[in-house]
């Protein structure tokens, strides 16, 4: 009950407007950076059992990597319905990446690498603000990334999100690399690895964890993806483990 009132806490927080200045404006994670932050955002009490969790941790987070591309329904549903209360809830206890590219096509033409998205010239630019927030935010891109997925425009709402969840990250400097030979070679990166995948990816989101890729792990990773985790841990597990997930599944097909 108390990890669930977090993650209610997180989410009105969050998009309470004004609050740009504010630690509460940043990735829940960096909550618990200071004892005035924690106050400020009205989580002492969790930060204070999260960080003795910590102390006793010794094991190794669980890779969960996500592939998809921004404009599938399937991969937007899973980003909101499932991988956003999942971070909220393990952050601690997992490294999440994310490979925007999915279904598109790459050539090579004029000295730069073109892409074809599966969703149209909208969902390329869209994987390119994605992929180049997490290039220049690291671990802080997640939460302008949900965003924009749970948006109805996923382009338009880029530069709100950004501003809200990311505001250390000028929409300057993320167009120029949207636009330049950055963000081409990050793409380029994000099709070489998407393509090396093995097995082969037949749809998205295709979920890998630590590293590996079963249909049994996708299938637990859509109907009970915070049970997965937990599981997946080795160190001594958080309160929130052992709930039961939301049942979800649906693709878009390659």
């Amino acid at each position: 009950m108390k990890a669930l009132l977090l993650l209610i806490v997180a989410v009105c927080v969050k998009f309470e407007p004004g609050r740009g200045d504010s630690p509460c404006a940043h990735s829940p994670h960096t909550w618990c950076s200071s004892a005035e932050a924690a106050v400020r955002c009205g989580v002492l009490q969790q930060c204070l059992e999260a960080n003795f969790t910590r102390e006793r941790q010794t094991a190794e987070p669980v890779k969960v990597e996500l592939y998809y591309e921004s404009l599938c329904p399937a991969c937007r549903n899973f980003i909101g319905s499932i991988l956003y209360p999942t971070f909220v809830l393990l952050g601690d206890i997992m490294d999440l990446t994310l490979v925007p590219y999915g279904n598109a096509q790459e050539s090579f033409d004029g000295g730069k690498y073109i892409f074809k998205c599966q969703h149209g010239e909208q969902e390329c630019l869209g994987n390119m603000i994605e992929a180049c927030m997490l290039n220049l935010t690291s671990s802080d891109a997640f939460l302008p990334i949900y965003c924009m997925e749970a948006s109805g425009d996923v382009v338009k709402a880029a530069q709100p999100c950004v501003e809200l969840f990311a505001p250390d990250l000028s929409w300057e400097r993320l167009m120029k690399c949207v636009n330049g030979d950055l963000g081409n070679q990050i793409m380029h990166q994000n099709a070489l690895k998407t393509q090396a995948l093995k097995p082969s990816h037949n749809y998205v989101p295709w979920i890998t964890i630590n590293g590996v890729h079963t249909e049994d792990l996708q299938d637990k990773a859509f109907s009970a993806l915070v049970p997965l985790v937990c599981n997946m841990y080795k160190g001594e597990k958080p309160a929130i483990c052992g709930g039961a997930g939301r049942r979800f599944k649906s693709y878009c097909q390659k």
